[in-house]
Parts: C-alpha cells; structure tokens; sequence
C-alpha cells in the first residue's frame, strides 16, 4: 500500500501544473490579440496572473514559444470544432451548410482567434511556420470538405469543380472578414458588422453563398434570364 501512496499526489501536481498551464495561455492569448506579438510583454502577463514571469518561462520557454502555444491552442479549438460535423449522416448540401455556419458561429464567439490570424499575418506566419502541430493541422478540415465534396458531386448536388481549399479559403473568408475589418468598415459605412441585429442574417448569407456556388444555382439563374430574354 505505501508503494502506491505517491499517486494521489503525483495526480495532484499534474492538474494544477496544467491548470496553471491553461490559465497563463488564457491570459497570454487576451494580451497577445489586444497588442500583438512585439506589443504584449511577459512581465505584464505575469502582473495579471499575480505570478512571476520566471514562471511563465518555467512552462514555456520563452515569450516566442509560449506566443506559439496560444497559436496551437487557437487553432486546435477551431479544428475541435469542424470535427463535430457528421458527415456521414448529413447531406452533401447540409452538411457543407452546416460547417459554414459553424465556423461563423466560431469566429463570431472567438474574436481573439481572428486577431491573432491577422498579427501572424503581418509576421508572413513567420512563427506558425515553427510549429509542426500547425503545419499540419490544415489536413482535418481539408480531409473533411473533401468527404463532403465528394459525396455531393456523386450524388449530383455538386456541379461545381471546387476543390477543398479553395472552399475552405471562401468559407473563411466570409466569417473572418466582419470580425477583421469591423472598425474598418463601420467608419466608411456606418454600419457594425457585429451587431446583433446582422448576425442571424449574416449567418445565414455565409452559408447560403456556399452552398450556391457548390450548386451553381447563381450560373442556373443567370442562365435562366438570359434565355427569357
């Protein structure tokens, strides 16, 4: 019996260690998004967790590696997140509807994640490129709208020749631009792209666009009225 009476409190260390863990990610990554990777200081973060910056480099280094492991975090909650969608039982059209929405509901309940996109953009993705977890953590969602393009060209409901990034890429891009440029374009049109008020409307817009390029209902109609004319 007193061989195994260490394990409670080997259990014990291991969940606070990585309770401090999260905790000093979660501060990191709010710092990181409001002043970027030059912006944001350690010792600050520390200040806001009520520990000391020797600490922080106990768990992760230092400053370039504990910004890569909120990265890591940000993305993998978003990856999480697609791996939900159950292909197998949705139609081709719900299914790629679904993950539209999903991913605007994501961006739209993360904005940090959107920040951090946009400050590693500016670093030509200099410290993403570092981490093996994130080079390859673009497989999952590409692997999964491949499945979903697939089945939709063989059962019919696909007519378009799209491939799984570049839907990835409009997916994306539409749930990224409101949250990116809301400043932006509030001030040359007056309008909040994150008012609740748009939001049901924008949602809906997202997975809409997707599903009528997948579809080429857009090209139908076009078709359509030329004819009539």
């Amino acid at each position: 019996m007193s061989s195994q009476s260490p394990a409670p409190a080997s259990n014990g260390r291991r969940r606070d260690a990585e309770r401090t863990r999260a905790e000093i990610l979660e501060v990191a990554q709010r710092e990181f998004a409001r002043k970027g990777y030059a912006g944001a200081r350690v010792d600050e973060m520390a200040a806001l967790m009520r520990t000391t910056k020797r600490m922080i480099y106990y768990y992760f280094g230092n400053k370039e590696k504990l910004y890569i492991a909120v990265l890591e975090k940000a993305y993998t909650e978003v990856r999480t997140a697609e791996s939900a969608i159950d292909v197998q039982h949705l139609a081709p059209v719900e299914a790629i509807r679904t993950l539209a929405e999903l991913t605007f509901d994501h961006h739209d309940a993360h904005q940090d994640f959107i920040k951090l996109v946009s400050i590693e953009n500016i670093h030509h993705a200099e410290h993403l490129r570092k981490s093996e977890m994130l080079t390859n953590l673009g497989g999952p969602v590409t692997g999964l709208i491949s499945q979903i393009l697939e089945a939709g060209r063989a059962s019919g409901d696909f007519v378009t020749d799209a491939d799984a990034i570049d839907v990835h890429m409009m997916i994306s891009a539409l749930c990224f631009f409101r949250i990116s440029n809301q400043h932006t374009f509030g001030a040359l049109f007056g309008r909040d792209l994150t008012a609740p008020e748009h939001r049901a409307r924008h949602r809906e817009m997202t997975g809409e666009a997707v599903v009528a390029y997948l579809t080429g209902s857009g090209r139908r109609q076009s078709a359509g009225r030329g004819e009539a004319g």
